[in-house]
């Protein structure tokens, strides 16, 4: 089969690609070493995979213009192996200072993930269980019903099924309250269910995690994901905190939409005292080294069966399935333990989306086929949520 397409376009790939997987010493996914001298990665012998990784370059970097989005990166991994990894566009508006494969983005809710795999390994440690009452940790939480509140078990909290109505106490996150004293004033809410009955989704309760990962380990939410995470996978430019962000001169700025265009904003300390929920940072250079442990590749880190605890469906989400229509098919959605999961048959995604500060951020993983992707945007623009779905639809295409 024969796949027509630019020859500029394929060789600029392709010299991309060779130049993010064989070197570390590169910053930027424009770099063009010596394809004489680089051995092709597997993943890329395949010409249909090459066609593919063309074909989507060009349609999220039209979409770009198209969508008026600032500045955005993407990573793709498949197997072991980041195949794929480019900035677009700006760090902000105004200024020709270009988004590279190392700019730190606020990543949002893909934070959640985080939260479930690193409960995951603590329990695999014995460190905590999946059934551990929260109230063991958190003795200042409490629901309205006293038997509830001693019911409330760690994978409730990360799988949004605590019974509290949507997004609880979402605004005290925001307005900067600290964990433990929102924990306390749950009691004021009535509650919609009982515990594992109900999905309603949440940022406050479900930051208590982090507060029973402090309890079980003596150390920060933050220290912890660190050392467990970031270090070992290799995500050097990777934070839960605001003034790691704050002082890394190669950061994105948040966009925020007027009439004359979209403008820059300053980096807010809003859901860094709920770090679990959405205070992580990261550039799409740490992203794909997530990429590679969350499809296996890194058992040394994470084992197949936390990944499998983690990622197995809790509950279904059908309120939530607007936010799917991206997706061909027909599909059911549910939750996991930090996770969203698509089902359509036999095909089965793992995904989540996150937005805060005027950030945007998509990942989904395909771990029958071995493929994931993740996409960091500054601005909140309609190319999030169609360039994942877009994604696995040339994937298809082309390799299926």
């Amino acid at each position: 089969m024969c796949f027509r397409y630019p020859i500029r376009r394929l060789c600029a790939v392709l010299l991309a690609v060779l130049a993010v997987v064989c070197t570390d010493a590169c910053t930027d996914a424009t770099s063009s070493p010596s394809v004489q001298t680089l051995p092709l990665p597997a993943e890329l012998r395949d010409p249909r995979m090459r066609a593919l990784l063309a074909d989507y370059d060009r349609y999220f970097a039209d979409s770009m213009l198209l969508t008026q989005t600032p500045g955005a990166a993407v990573v793709i991994v498949k197997d072991s192996t980041v195949i794929f990894q480019r900035g677009y566009g700006v760090k902000r508006t105004g200024t020709s200072d270009s988004v590279d494969i190392r700019t730190v983005f606020r990543i949002g809710s893909l934070s959640k993930g985080f939260a479930g795999i690193l409960s995951g390994m603590l329990v695999e440690e014995g460190k905590l269980h999946w059934d551990d009452r929260v109230v063991r940790y958190v003795p200042e939480f409490a629901l309205s019903s006293p038997g509830q509140t001693r019911e409330i078990q760690l994978h409730h909290l990360l799988s949004h099924t605590t019974g509290l109505p949507y997004h609880a106490y979402t605004n005290m996150i925001e307005a900067g309250y600290d964990l433990r004293s929102i924990a306390a004033l749950f009691a004021r809410l009535p509650l919609h269910g009982k515990p594992g009955e109900i999905y309603s989704y949440q940022n406050a309760v479900f930051s208590l995690a982090g507060e029973a990962i402090q309890a079980a380990t003596g150390k920060t939410y933050s220290q912890v994901l660190t050392e467990k995470i970031f270090r070992p996978a290799g995500m050097n430019t990777a934070s839960a905190d605001w003034e790691s962000i704050h002082l890394n001169p190669n950061k994105a700025l948040p966009h925020h939409f007027t009439q004359a265009g979209w403008f820059p904003d300053t980096i807010s300390t809003r859901y860094y005292n709920a770090a679990p929920a959405g205070g992580v940072n990261a550039s799409i250079g740490d992203m794909g080294q997530w990429l590679r442990v969350l499809l296996g590749y890194r058992p040394d880190i994470v084992s197949e069966s936390t990944l499998n605890d983690v990622f197995r469906p809790v509950i279904r989400t059908y309120q939530e399935r607007r936010y799917f229509r991206a997706w061909p098919g027909k599909r059911e959605a549910y939750y996991a333990l930090g996770w969203r999961v698509l089902v359509n048959g036999q095909d089965t995604i793992i995904c989540h989306g996150g937005a805060v500060n005027g950030f945007r951020g998509e990942i989904a993983i395909d771990r029958k086929n071995g493929i994931a992707i993740c996409a960091l945007f500054n601005a909140a623009t309609d190319l999030p949520g169609l360039c994942i779905p877009a994604f696995f639809e040339r994937y298809r295409k082309y390799l299926k």
